[in-house]
């Protein structure tokens, strides 16, 4: 398996993951965000595009997970990771996050956030065991208070999810 940049014509396969690895929502009783509609393509050509999307991809050059990168507040935030449960719990997030980091750092940003569930075992406790921390509201950037405010209008209880920073190594 290797990194690396996701083509346009990965968008589909991309699509599907998400909506694979969206239903493991059911297993934690949030149907709605089971359910939840996947971007169209279109919405995730602009990432490819802006050269802020990766896919691990397998044997036969099919995407099996990805993640999108925006710059929000000067740092790399990633928008989303997923990974395709059939190929869950073989360390595709945490390949996938580090090598953002290291795309991060060689642009001189100083961090990566994120915003996750609390409580979801594969979002925040995972993201807590990848070196993320828990940020205050005090501690939000105004780009990321914003995005929050934001997942709350679309429906996203402010009280179960968290923005999450991971410093970067300096020089890196």
């Amino acid at each position: 398996m290797e990194i690396r940049a996701t083509r346009v014509d990965d968008l589909e396969a991309i699509r599907a993951i998400e909506v694979r690895a969206g239903a493991l929502f059911h297993e934690v009783g949030m149907p709605d965000i089971a359910t939840h509609p996947v971007p169209p393509a279109a919405v995730l050509a602009r990432f490819v595009h802006g050269g802020r999307s990766w896919v691990v991809a397998d044997d036969d050059g099919a995407p099996v997970a990805f993640v999108l990168v925006e710059v929000v507040d000067g740092l790399a935030h990633i928008e989303q990771l997923s990974v395709d449960p059939a190929y869950g719990r073989r360390g595709l997030g945490r390949q996938l996050i580090d090598f953002v980091g290291r795309w991060a750092a060689g642009r001189g940003l100083a961090a990566l956030t994120l915003t996750t569930f609390r409580g979801v075992p594969w979002n925040g406790p995972y993201y807590v065991r990848l070196g993320f921390v828990e940020l205050t509201h005090g501690e939000l950037g105004p780009e990321l208070a914003r995005l929050m405010a934001l997942e709350a209008r679309h429906g996203l209880d402010p009280v179960e999810r968290i923005a999450m920073r991971r410093e970067l190594p300096v020089g890196a």
